[in-house]
């Protein structure tokens, strides 16, 4: 096949590898794309699509473009990746994702397995965990969501919802936790559903097994599980604003930190338990980098995110900026690749089931292994993930002077 150089000899280069492109004139990729990242095991790129980025990697069975074109950006996809049509940049979606067309997916994301969107979803620093679900026309940002134990028993996110996550004085100290790491990564804990038509103003923590009803909008944490939550509409109201004027921030900086100890209890998770199941797959260490270098790009988006509201708030009422040494201990804590370095070691039992899954070669897929850990084994997981939790919260605590920080 003769074809024009430059973008059409990657092509070429894919088709010979054993990529199926139907219409390889109509497929743009970028010089930078490192043609060996992209496995020719029973991949389909659709007319129309354009894949660029040095990073960018494409596992076995991935699908581009059936719904529509897809633009693909420093992404990597897991096994079977199905994105019908969109944008997708600088995120990370493992094994069975499955995106709609006209999807807007943005930096920072990292989608676990089975996790799925229906069409015109808009995520940016978002973290979905195995079979969440989202509806049509959702807005997503800047949130992590557990929840749900199969594809059929899932947290769900209807149609139209939106996470605010945007204040008018310019913040996006405003990350909400659907679910929690220390119990979601078990995959046995009951789902959230948040109904259509609706929203919620972060930064919340939403506990497992709530419900919200449609057309509600969340203003307010749900800490206790299996809550049906209909919001009332505030009454209406006209005074005078001051986008600037900080009142008492210390709910939103307690959400902040749970946030982010969670972010480095899931950074635990994959670094001392899922590591292992990358192996089985052909680009799996590359699959396994990519979601680490998220989750640690996540943690320095929420601590910059973080310091800059309590510098403006500082400002605003005329005191003094807070002591730049604690600031950076705070950035330090989350940041520097040590705040785990005096919390808890993986229980022996979780350790030992880990190695059991490799002494017959590491054919278990992580799903189906996760199903078959005992009650017991789960159990001491998540009390060592969340004693992880409690340590970097109290840390911050200490660091912030406020010794009600908990998670």
């Amino acid at each position: 096949m003769e074809l024009r150089p430059r973008s059409l000899d990657k092509v070429a280069q894919l088709i010979d590898k054993g990529v199926s492109i139907p219409d390889p004139l109509s497929v743009d990729v970028g010089p930078d794309v490192d043609v060996a990242r992209i496995s020719g095991d029973g991949v389909t790129i659709y007319p129309g699509c354009r894949i660029y980025g040095a990073k960018t990697m494409i596992s076995r069975g991935a699908s581009l473009g059936a719904e529509a074109p897809v633009t693909l950006r420093d992404c990597r996809l897991g096994p079977e990746v199905e994105l019908g049509g969109g944008f997708y940049a600088g995120s990370v979606l493992l094994d069975g994702v499955v995106m709609g067309a006209s999807a807007h997916v943005r930096e920072g994301c990292l989608l676990e397995e089975r996790a799925r969107g229906a069409h015109a979803v808009g995520l940016k620093q978002t973290i979905l965990f195995p079979f969440v679900t989202l509806g049509s026309l959702v807005n997503f940002c800047d949130c992590l969501m557990a929840g749900g134990t199969s594809p059929s028993h899932h947290s769900e996110v209807g149609s139209s919802y939106v996470h605010f996550n945007f204040t008018p004085a310019g913040d996006k100290s405003t990350a909400s936790l659907f679910g929690d790491v220390p119990r979601g990564v078990m995959l046995d804990q009951e789902p959230i559903f948040l109904g259509g038509q609706g929203g919620a103003v972060g930064p919340l923590r939403v506990a497992f097994g709530t419900v919200v009803a449609a057309g509600s909008i969340l203003r307010e944490d749900v800490l206790e599980e299996g809550q049906l939550v209909v919001a009332s509409v505030p009454r209406g109201m006209k005074r005078a604003f001051s986008p600037r004027a900080y009142t008492d921030v210390r709910p939103v900086v307690r959400n902040n930190i749970v946030y982010l100890a969670n972010l480095a209890a899931l950074e635990r998770w994959y670094s001392e338990v899922r590591r292992g199941f990358f192996h089985r797959e052909e680009l799996g260490d590359l699959m396994l980098e990519a979601a680490l270098e998220v989750l640690a790009a996540a943690k320095r988006e929420r601590v910059h995110r973080l310091l800059s509201m309590l510098d403006k708030a500082a400002a605003s009422d005329g005191s003094k900026p807070r002591p730049s040494g604690k600031m950076r201990a705070l950035a330090a804590l989350f940041t520097d690749g040590t705040e785990g370095d005096d919390a808890p070691n993986p229980p022996r039992s979780l350790t030992a089931a880990v190695a059991a899954a490799w002494s017959d070669g590491g054919e278990r897929h992580y799903l189906d292994w996760m199903r078959a850990l005992p009650s017991a084994t789960r159990r001491a997981g998540t009390d060592w993930l969340q004693t992880t939790v409690n340590f970097l919260c109290a840390r911050a605590g200490e660091l912030l002077d406020d010794p009600r920080l908990s998670a």
